[in-house]
């Protein structure tokens, strides 16, 4: 009991709430998808930036840095920004299926062009791929109080795990609580610290989501 980790005891306090996996059973950790080659910085100067500090993206697969990415072990695809983003924003929401509920194909929202985003608000940071919304119609903005308490206490413990590098829309003034971005700008420390983190995480059994509780 001593080894308990943090996890551990989410896993443990939300097995025994109101929520129930639709799969039955967690599965073993899918294997991670290899992180694209990194681009450079973020953001040109003089280029507009989404509210995070990313560069915008006018347009996925197309001459970007924003490409569609199936999400390891979920039947969904994801726009979004290639790299280290990638790697912080599919493990966010892998870990949203494994432990708060399980995804569907069509579940995720993630890049949208700069014209279709109000870019004064926090789900701008999707103009740049640098966010995802999790079932955005279940989870509305300006609507507060979708999760469960113990959904919420998973919530909780992924925003505590990336360490200040992802930011939930259910904490801003105007909640959005589907929305979860990157929180910091590009080239913060932050983020390659957590990437390098996460990626250890994948080689080793019984890290990461998906793994089993015991």
């Amino acid at each position: 009991m001593a080894d308990m980790t943090r996890r551990d005891v989410v896993r443990r306090t939300a097995a025994l709430g109101t929520v129930v996996l639709a799969s039955g059973s967690l599965l073993a950790l899918p294997t991670v998808a290899s992180a694209a080659e990194r681009p450079g910085p973020g953001a040109a100067p003089g280029r507009p930036t989404s509210p995070n500090g990313w560069e915008l993206e006018e347009r996925a697969n197309d001459v970007s840095t924003v490409w569609t990415r199936r999400a390891p072990g979920t039947p969904c695809d994801l726009d979004v920004r290639l790299g280290d983003v990638e790697t912080v924003l599919v493990h966010v929401v892998r870990r949203f299926h494994y432990e708060i509920d399980e995804l569907r194909a069509g579940d995720l929202t993630g890049w949208r062009a700069p014209s279709r985003v109000r870019l004064d608000r926090a789900e701008g940071n999707q103009a740049s791929g640098t966010a995802v919304a999790i079932r955005p119609g279940s989870y509305p903005p300006g609507v507060q109080g979708g999760f469960y308490p113990p959904q919420l206490l998973v919530v909780r413990d992924i925003l505590a795990e990336c360490d200040g590098v992802v930011r939930w829309g259910g904490d801003d003034g105007r909640p959005y609580e589907a929305l979860f971005s990157i929180g910091v700008p590009p080239g913060d420390k932050r983020l390659t610290t957590l990437v390098a983190r996460l990626r250890t995480w994948a080689e080793e059994p019984g890290k990461g989501p998906g793994t089993p509780v015991a």
